[in-house]
């Protein structure tokens, strides 16, 4: 059993034994607690913070806990109806709708198979490399010292290596999500136009409604993003960012044509605009050779590079790269330093450590292979029970798979009964900066403890289609 499990259900036991105690009195202490529980310190620990924080327990330092009186842990009712006005008579308010995201981290219910997720299972998490690069980073001198605003230069220098580009050219940023925002702030003023592939990731979507933007979708096919469709919008609306994710683009899957790339790269120059590079998935592929990212084939500093390790490693480990090319880099280095002064050196000092251990080589083969015989077991599974919603062709790299439900499907419908008998699916609409031509889902596959849950996990979803009446075949 875990310590936060096992902290859980102590807290839960303590609770009931609370009426035992009169209000002020001191409850045993936590040596008495570990005796007679069984359990670590540290899970006592943590037990008595969950009452603290439910403020049934108060805690005195050197003296012990002790119920709290009643009262204690009641929260005043306050009229906060005045702040619906306050929050939107400004002008230029936007609405901000994060529902997209938060589906996504969502946790789901032990008991739930997560086809929701876009984080590594444990069992594919490099954990035994992760804990020895973090205690190794902890222990070096000078490791808690205020790190270069920019990021330590030997790991600007890896993420340079990388992407084809130079150590100055590169601006180390605490995870994907916090440089796809910085960058959406320091390239676009607020009110003005973002161009997104249609469907994207809802990330971005609710990190350029957040910083004012507008996005407008761009239609995506199998080779990319669609170039005639890309000019027509970027001459219409005089957008001066296009975000794009060109190799295993989250949710289709789809890689640029090799025969789209320069053109794209023209199309945006010649626009006076910037091209927003999202290589989230560069670590994530099924095997066989990649394309070399484009910020290193630009000729003309166009290209603003995000490269990310989180999804590569564990959703804590955040830790990614913007390289980009000319004044725009100081721009983004600003908005960075403005928001969060700098990413912590602990974290890049385990980085370099990491990246540079000979477990991170072996760690990317045992990846490409776990999420490969994941892709094709999930791809099997919809074969034999949802035939209707099996992918003609599989993505070579990434976490999902992205699927076109029948005409008519009610997506809430069905992620809720989906819910109910046990798997959790992300829908389709939130992939769509606009209303979306069909209905979707999204199903991750690298969330999932192997193959047989997988095949499980799709069993359950025919019990949902069949619930809500989809045909499935």
């Amino acid at each position: 059993m875990s310590d936060d499990s096992s902290s859980r259900t102590l807290a839960s036991q303590l609770r009931d034994e609370l009426h035992r105690y009169s209000p002020g009195e001191k409850l045993p202490s936590s040596r008495a607690l570990v005796e007679r529980f069984g359990v670590s310190p540290v899970t006592v620990s943590r037990a008595l913070a969950v009452l603290v924080a439910d403020g049934l327990v108060v805690t005195r330092p050197g003296a012990g806990a002790y119920r709290a009186h009643p009262g204690a842990g009641e929260t005043r009712t306050v009229d906060t109806s005045w702040q619906q006005v306050a929050l939107t008579a400004q002008d230029g308010h936007v609405a901000l709708d994060a529902s997209g995201v938060s589906a996504n981290l969502a946790v789901p219910p032990p008991d739930v198979i997560a086809f929701n997720g876009g984080y590594l299972h444990p069992t594919l998490q490099p954990e035994r490399a992760l804990a020895a690069a973090l205690a190794a980073a902890a222990r070096r001198p000078g490791a808690w010292e205020r790190p270069p605003l920019a990021g330590l230069p030997a790991l600007r220098s890896w993420f340079a290596r990388e992407l084809g580009v130079t150590a100055a050219e590169v601006l180390v940023t605490g995870g994907g999500q916090a440089a796809v925002a910085t960058a959406l702030r320091a390239l676009a003023r607020p009110g003005s136009a973002v161009l997104v592939e249609s469907p994207t990731y809802p990330g971005a979507l609710a990190a350029a409604r957040a910083a004012g933007l507008r996005p407008v979708p761009v239609p995506a096919d199998a080779g990319g993003i669609r170039l005639d469709l890309l000019r027509d919008a970027l001459t219409a609306t005089g957008a001066k960012v296009v975000y794009c994710q060109p190799l295993f683009q989250n949710p289709a899957g789809a890689v640029l044509a090799p025969d789209r790339r320069g053109e794209l790269l023209e199309l945006v120059h010649a626009a006076g605009a910037f091209l927003l590079e999202d290589d989230w998935a560069r670590h994530l592929g099924h095997g066989g050779p990649l394309p070399a990212p484009l910020v290193a084939d630009d000729p003309f500093g166009a290209v603003v590079h995000i490269g990310s390790l989180t999804k590569a490693t564990s959703p804590n480990f955040r830790i990614a790269a913007l390289a980009a090319r000319g004044p725009v880099l100081e721009r983004l280095r600003a908005v960075q330093v403005v928001d969060s002064f700098f990413v912590p050196r602990p974290l890049q000092e385990a980085t370099l450590d990491l990246v540079g251990a000979p477990a991170w080589p072996r760690h990317l083969r045992a990846l490409s292979t776990g999420l490969r015989d994941r892709r094709d077991a999930l791809a099997a599974a919809l074969r034999r029970d949802l035939p209707a919603l099996a992918s003609a062709t599989l993505p070579a790299g990434g976490h999902c798979l992205w699927t076109r439900l029948p005409a008519g499907t009610d997506e809430t419908a069905l992620t809720t009964a989906a819910l109910r008998a046990g798997v959790a699916v992300s829908p389709g609409r939130v992939y769509f900066a606009a209303e979306a031509p069909a209905p979707h889902l999204r199903l991750g596959f690298a969330d999932t403890a192997g193959a047989d849950e997988i095949t499980e996990g799709v069993r359950r979803l025919a019990v949902a289609c069949a619930e809500v009446g989809v045909t499935v075949r």
